[in-house]
């Protein structure tokens, strides 16, 4: 049955696009069925859409005019409209400071949602009152001075035609067409502000909720048209993405209901079954009325119908007809819209409260609205009793519920007041012009000769005034409104009334930081949500330490989250790529934070510093103790041969290298920093000059024994003292060049370590380390080879075995150190170097002096000339 009642709901509205115009006789004009009439000086004419009319196959049995009416189908939220206009009309009639002694009258006219009503209306409005005599007017009663349509701006459009050849200025409570079709004329006004505000304001909202990832539902209206096309690349410029752009049927201009149906109800699917919370609906005023048939509809076809925040413009607004009344208008609830700014004006609850259809003659929409609204009868005077419910004229509106009608002033409605009260106040000014230029007094009433509307506009447009509940009316430049939009947040009731309560303003002449104003809390959502902000986004967001990265195929609000690489954060939800954190800071595990580097070095306070302070000063401990065991026994053979005096200085410089690991460890300085490398080299270039000595002097001692040999003459502390001397010296001389051109400096290094800033010396010329080191390599090699080549020589000591034993465990330690010191950082690279400089002079200390060592404190006996001589012999 409900199916066969919308589907009779659609028949009956779409009859609309098709109501045929009777031709009637001058003398006897087609009856004008709606229409509200009061006399004044000065008349407004009003078109505007509030009745459907129904029609029967015409037979010809009665007069067309007769036999055409059958039924009415009421908007019953528009009677509001016309009620706004009579309360601005009556008050400004009683106000003695708008136009004193003057009275403004109305003719307001029923366009049936119809073109071809509204051309008729359009001549009515001309003619002389209850006389249709189209392009006549036979007297001054009616002296039209501006006509008002609405609540669609096409009524506008269509009026033009006619009264702009008569220069009748127009004032529309709709929003204007887009600009290629708007009247740009000084006669038309629009009390609506510009169309390029509202598409900021509904972008903000968009915004501020993070609703990137919406749907779009329009009516196949052209107004929706332009305004979809308008609305998608500014949305998509700033960074809003459309899961649909969907338009949905309009009911009254379709021939084929079944297939419109269709496309309804699959439309509808698509709609509740988007990932996309948030959708934008957009129409013609009546919009929300085909929006609910269309979801009565899905729901009788068994799709289910999810909540949704719809986000409707300022021109859609609540309408219903009198068969909606029962359905379910929680569809709404928690939604959000924009509403041309508007305040409660004082008087209008009561003056509603006091209609009464037995005592309002003139109101021509008033009886069949009562009857509708109060599902009843009035009596008339052809039967004065029906069957059924009878109307007593003493129900209340009040009890209406607010789907029926609505007792606080709407904005559509405040529109119409304050497009009222514009008039007046021009009308005002004109005249109050044209008094200032010898305007002749009449009695009471003003005569000019120059009395025309085409003067009005200009007073129009430079009239400001503010109206009784205190806002400011003006137009600009364009004939449109200078206003800005509320926010409204739809909550229903089970009674099917509704409340609009103010969430927010959207200001265009405020400063920039009150442009746009809401409040989020006082904001009910729709129940889905459990009072939780919703979402509309076409994924998950990426959460901090995440990055986007986009789908292939999607629109760019669709993305994956990917995590951070190494060494970069990402500090907020849905950032497009990952950053560096600033100097000296670092990313935590997370990745979505950074934090302050430690400032990192090889210190004393460390098990690693203190162990390798330990070693070095326990083998500087060692050095001494054997340094000073040679001096003691100075006299023995062993401390004697392979030069005395060389070893002394072998065992200085290793004692010198094993102190100088102090001067790594600790925070660099500049001094340390001078120092570390240079006396690093020069020691050791000193020691191992000093093996390269004690080699060569082996190999002449053993030649020198040979009869006839000439080494003899090379034997003797010339030869050792100038090996060493020159090696050294050449070392120094390196090292010289290095501090003089570009000498060591400490230095913080925030990039080599990602989680610490490390203090350390900054070598100044890498090729001046690397050739000091380089020298230090190629007298162990030397000496290595030297060695190596005389380890065979008969020596009572087994001296030459010792060292070329040293040399290979010292060239071992620093061909390792190269690869190790190049891929470690920070206090750990100083520590292989201070690692290599202890291993390699402890190799050198133990191969050398400790087995020596070990004859002169362990073994004395073999420590003595007797048996150095046996042992060469």
């Amino acid at each position: 049955m409900l199916a066969l009642m919308v589907l009779q709901l659609l028949l009956l509205l779409q009859t609309v696009s098709s109501i045929p115009t009777a031709k009637c006789v001058i003398g006897k004009p087609a009856p004008i069925l709606h229409r509200y009439y009061q006399s004044g000086e000065f008349t407004i004419g009003v078109i505007m859409s509030q009745i459907f009319i129904i029609y029967d196959l015409i037979t010809f049995r009665r007069h067309p005019s007769q036999e055409l009416i059958d039924d009415f189908m009421i908007v019953t939220q528009n009677y509001q409209h016309i009620l706004a206009l009579v309360f601005a009309v009556k008050e400004i009639n009683g106000n003695p400071q708008i136009l004193p002694n003057i009275t403004l009258g109305f003719d307001v006219y029923n366009n049936l949602f119809n073109t071809k009503f509204t051309y008729e209306a359009s001549l009515k409005v001309l003619s002389t009152h209850d006389k249709f005599i189209p392009n006549y007017k036979c007297d001054n009663q009616n002296n039209l001075v501006m006509l008002i349509g609405g609540p669609s701006s096409n009524i506008i459009g269509q009026t033009a035609m006619i009264l702009g050849i008569y220069k009748i200025p127009q004032i529309a409570y709709a929003p204007a067409p887009d600009t290629n079709s708007k009247p740009q004329d000084a006669f038309f006004h629009w009390m609506f502000p510009n169309g390029a505000q509202q598409h900021r304001g509904i972008l903000q909202l968009l915004l501020h909720f993070r609703w990137i990832w919406i749907g779009v539902l329009y009516l196949d209206v052209h107004s929706s048209k332009i305004f979809v096309q308008n609305l998608l690349s500014m949305f998509s410029n700033n960074g809003v993405c459309f899961d649909f752009v969907k338009t949905i049927p309009d009911i009254g201009f379709s021939n084929q209901l079944h297939e419109m149906a269709e496309e309804a109800c699959g439309i509808i699917n698509i709609t509740m079954e988007s990932t996309a919370n948030a959708v934008i609906f957009h129409g013609d005023y009546q919009a929300i009325m085909n929006l609910r048939i269309f979801l009565e509809l899905s729901k009788f076809e068994g799709q289910s119908v999810r909540t949704k925040v719809w986000i409707m413009t300022a021109d859609v607004d609540f309408t219903s007809i009198p068969v909606q009344r029962s359905w379910d208008i929680h569809f709404i609830h928690g939604s959000v819209s924009l509403a041309i700014s508007s305040k409660e004006v004082a008087g209008f609850q009561e003056f509603l409260q006091m209609r009464n259809p037995t005592l309002e003659k003139e109101d021509g929409f008033l009886w069949d609205f009562w009857q509708k609204v109060f599902d009843c009868s009035l009596p008339s005077s052809d039967e004065d009793e029906r069957d059924g419910n009878i109307c007593t004229g003493e129900e209340k509106l009040e009890s209406l519920p607010g789907s029926v009608f609505e007792m606080s002033m709407t904005a559509h409605s405040y529109s119409v007041y304050n497009a009222i009260y514009a008039v007046a106040h021009a009308l005002n000014a004109m005249y109050s012009s044209i008094s200032k230029r010898r305007t002749v007094m009449n009695g009471d009433r003003w005569k000019d000769q120059n009395k025309k509307p085409q003067q009005l506009p200009h007073f129009l447009r430079s009239t400001p005034f503010n109206n009784s509940a205190g806002d400011e009316v003006s137009f600009d430049h364009n004939g449109e409104l200078v206003a800005g939009f509320d926010i409204i947040n739809w909550v229903t009731f089970t009674n099917q009334s509704f409340l609009r309560a103010k969430v927010g303003r959207i200001d265009p002449q405020a400063h920039s930081e009150n442009l746009f104003t809401i409040s989020d809390d006082a904001i009910i959502w729709p129940s889905r949500f459990n009072q939780a902000h919703p979402l509309s986004v076409c994924n998950d967001n990426c959460l901090p330490g995440y990055h986007k990265t986009k789908k292939e195929g999607k629109p760019f609000c669709c993305y994956d989250c990917h995590p951070c690489p190494e060494g970069k954060v990402a500090n907020q939800k849905d950032m497009d790529g990952c950053f560096l954190c600033p100097d000296g800071h670092y990313p935590n595990i997370n990745k979505d934070f950074c934090l302050p580097k430690p400032i990192t070095f090889l210190s004393y306070e460390e098990p690693l510093g203190i162990g390798l302070a330990i070693a070095a000063l326990s083998l500087s401990f060692i050095t001494a103790l054997v340094l000073g065991t040679f001096m003691k026994h100075h006299g023995t053979p062993i401390v004697k041969a392979n030069n005395r005096s060389l070893s002394y200085t072998l065992l200085v410089s290793l004692l010198l290298s094993f102190l100088c690991a102090f001067l790594f460890v600790g925070r660099p300085n500049a001094v340390t920093c001078l120092l570390r490398q240079t006396a690093f080299g020069i020691i050791f270039s000193v020691a191992v000059s000093c093996m390269l000595a004690k080699t060569i002097t082996v190999i002449l001692a053993f030649m020198a024994t040979k009869p006839g040999s000439k080494m003899r003459k090379w034997m003797g502390w010339k030869v050792t003292a100038s090996i060493v001397l020159s090696c050294s010296l050449i070392q120094v001389t390196l090292c010289t060049g290095w501090l003089a051109t570009s000498p060591p400096f400490p230095e913080l290094d925030m990039h080599s370590a990602i989680s610490e800033t490390i203090v350390q010396c900054n070598e100044g010329s890498d090729v001046m380390f690397y050739c000091v080191l380089g020298f230090m390599g190629f007298l162990a090699i030397v000496s290595f080879t030297v060695a190596f080549l005389a380890r065979r020589l008969p020596d009572t000591f087994q001296e030459t075995k010792s060292i070329t034993f040293s040399m290979l465990l010292f060239c071992s330690v620093w061909l390792s150190f190269f690869p190790t010191h190049l891929s470690t950082k920070g206090k750990y690279m100083v520590a292989v170097e201070i690692f290599s400089i202890l291993a390699s002079s402890a190799g050198l200390l133990g191969c050398i002096f400790f087995p020596k060592c070990y004859i002169i404190l362990l073994r004395p006996d073999l420590n003595k000339k007797a048996h150095l001589i046996k042992r060469m012999i």
